[in-house]
């Protein structure tokens, strides 16, 4: 899969499980390798780069005597989301077209 399309994808599947409730880093990876293959050196970064966009936010939680950092969508996250739904559907108009269906 091309890295910038596969990028974007990462983006919203996190989103995507955050909209489903709040998450830790080792539980993201482990829910998004079922679909597509992420290491922690690439979710971290993502992690990061949406929260300085405002579309999540972090607070830390004590589990097991440590502390663990949790994720949590935006309602700009929530507004990604919608706008990939939109996105999603010329993606598949296009695929119709290069596969001759269109």
């Amino acid at each position: 899969m091309d890295i910038q399309m596969k990028k974007g994808l990462l983006d919203v599947c996190v989103l995507a499980l955050l909209n489903r409730g709040d998450s830790y880093g080792y539980e993201l990876i482990n829910k998004l390798s079922d679909v597509i293959e992420v290491s922690e050196s690439t979710l971290y970064p993502i992690l990061k780069r949406l929260e300085a966009v405002g579309q999540l936010v972090t607070y830390s939680r004590e589990h097991n005597g440590r502390l663990r950092r949790y994720y949590r969508i935006t309602k700009e996250g929530q507004k990604r989301l919608s706008e990939f739904d939109e996105e999603w559907k010329e993606m598949q108009k296009i695929n119709e077209f290069v596969r001759g269906e269109r």
